[in-house]
């Protein structure tokens, strides 16, 4: 049985996201806010950030994840909720 306070979200950035530190930025967020999960580049240009932890943190996450890094420009972020928990511990750069 999974713990009802642990949420999981998958979230897509768009914009300039690639080669402007968005993924090394992503995880240092998500490790201050005790996250866990993985950052990657997709091929379509987006980023896709895979989260687990409490909805209060991702929520927190996400709304960084709306900024980005200083070098980035962010034109949208789409979130999809999941429930339960994969059990993944850490948080990862692809």
């Amino acid at each position: 049985m999974s713990d009802p306070k642990t949420s999981q979200a998958t979230v897509f950035v768009s914009g300039r996201v690639h080669g402007v530190g968005y993924r090394q930025f992503a995880a240092a967020e998500a490790r201050r806010l005790e996250l866990s999960g993985h950052v990657k580049n997709l091929r379509d240009g987006r980023v896709e950030v895979r989260l687990e932890g409490t909805r209060e943190g991702i929520e927190m996450l996400i709304g960084r994840l709306r900024i980005g890094p200083p070098a980035a420009r962010v034109d949208a972020v789409d979130v999809r909720w999941q429930d339960g928990t994969s059990g993944v511990r850490g948080f990862t750069v692809g």
